[in-house]
């Protein structure tokens, strides 16, 4: 039995990690614990532009458009077709023609699908055009980003003006926390499916769990990070960032990470904004979740490039930039991380077979770092977000429920080492393309029709 200590090194990696992931762990659930609603603001202050990117959305692009004309007066909404092999330009023109504050952008080969950064980009220019046509004070506009299926909470602009964002001049750009719609209790239909629906409700937990406790946590870092989905920027920062990088927004598969690196180089702060939300379809297929988180882990890979840049920075501080590098070096301790894992479950499952479950064996045998990080490195940090998504989000989910959500919580997460080393053979492989996902918003294969209320 004590051959298997010629396993120290694995133990004591075991070990060490453990500590160190529980430490960050518990880091975000005080900020987590310890966030408040912050005071609005008035969003008739400022003038607001969302840029919304599309490809292949006939099913959910009309319903969008009219959603976001009906929440949220005044705003500004630029459809930027990336040539759609479906009805969406035609859908956009449609409603184009009856409605002046949408505005439609078509791009054609071999400039269109190049990736949704530069479709942003087209975007940018378009508002940068109109405000000079109309002759508005740059100043005041704020551009905001948000997917085809994403609805934005009416409230959100009151918010965003209020004195911890854009109230405050020092802050260039807010991230809106990220709902799921589709989960249940959600404004739309949850999956028919129990599994599939267990998978959508677990991104929502994500969302409003780990992923908000560490945009929380960032806030103190100064380090927030912008996403894909309900991103807002003032439009003067927007101009900057592209005097001395070129554009806004950038090729890499986290294009909306770039932005915000660039953000902060320019001397602006970011900021999370935790009691607004921007709500989304969650996928109900694992091997489509799988797919689109290796996409975020191949592009956090592809922002590597930003160490040298983002430690250099002197508009950077040291805590913020030590969050950032090590949020770019996720990827690598992950896959790190899966072999130390392997490992010691398989250590673990060896010596369960061997020698039972008796602790004064285990610890005479030198075994003492596993437990540690079966129980409470691995299984304890990922439960505890189902108790805490019941207490802080949603307090009709049962505790039953609530105990289902926490188990499936560490199942969940195993999906991302699945994900990162899917995106690691895609780096070595050089490549970065991506089929984007078919939308399926009404469950296990059912969709809205155009035009659905």
């Amino acid at each position: 039995m004590n051959g298997l200590g010629l396993y120290p090194a694995v133990n004591t990696l075991a070990f060490l990690l453990c500590v160190v992931f529980l430490a960050y762990v518990g880091l975000i659930i005080v900020s987590y614990l310890q966030s408040r609603a912050t005071t609005s603001g008035d969003g008739g202050a400022f003038r607001w532009h969302l840029l919304m990117p599309c490809l292949d959305e006939e099913v959910v692009v009309r319903r969008t458009i009219e959603r976001a004309l009906r929440d949220l007066p005044d705003v500004h909404l630029w459809c930027i077709d990336d040539a759609s092999s479906d009805r969406t330009l035609s859908i956009l023109d449609a409603v184009a023609a009856v409605r002046p504050e949408v505005h439609v952008i078509p791009r054609t080969f071999p400039a269109a699908q190049q990736g949704k950064g530069a479709a942003l980009n087209a975007g940018w220019q378009a508002v940068n055009d109109w405000v000079t046509a109309n002759e508005i004070d740059p100043e005041h506009v704020i551009v905001g980003v948000i997917d085809a299926d994403g609805r934005l909470d009416p409230r959100c602009f009151d918010v965003l003006a209020g004195p911890a964002f854009f109230g405050a001049p020092e802050v260039g750009a807010v991230q809106l926390a990220v709902r799921i719609d589709n989960r249940t209790r959600g404004s739309l239909p949850s999956p028919t499916n129990p599994l599939r629906r267990l998978l959508v409700d677990l991104q929502d937990v994500e969302f409003m769990g780990p992923i908000a406790g560490m945009q929380l946590v960032r806030r103190h870092t100064a380090s927030v990070s912008m996403g894909g989905n309900g991103q807002f920027t003032r439009l003067v920062v927007l101009n900057e960032v592209a005097t001395w990088a070129g554009t806004p927004w950038h090729g890499s598969l986290l294009e909306d990470f770039e932005l915000g690196l660039h953000v902060l180089m320019a001397g602006h702060r970011t900021a999370y904004c935790h009691h607004a939300a921007v709500h989304q379809e969650g996928l109900s297929s694992v091997r489509l979740l799988v797919r689109q988180r290796s996409r975020w882990a191949q592009g956090s890979m592809q922002c590597a490039q930003y160490l040298r840049p983002v430690m250099a920075s002197t508009k950077i501080g040291h805590v913020g930039a030590l969050e950032i590098c090590y949020f770019l070096v996720l990827p690598w301790i992950q896959l790190v991380g899966t072999v130390v894992y392997v490992l010691a479950y398989l250590i673990l499952g060896w010596y369960l077979l061997a020698v039972g479950v008796s602790p004064g064996t285990w610890v005479d045998s030198g075994q003492w770092g596993v437990l540690p990080l079966v129980i409470l490195g691995g299984i304890g940090p990922f439960f505890i977000w189902g108790p805490l998504y019941r207490s802080w989000v949603d307090p009709a989910v049962t505790r039953r429920r609530a105990f289902v959500l926490g188990v499936a919580s560490w199942l969940y997460s195993n999906l991302h080492f699945a994900a990162t080393w899917w995106a690691f053979l895609r780096v070595l492989a050089d490549r970065d393309d991506w089929k984007k996902s078919q939308r399926a918003v009404l469950g296990d294969g059912e969709q809205f029709p155009v035009g659905a209320p």
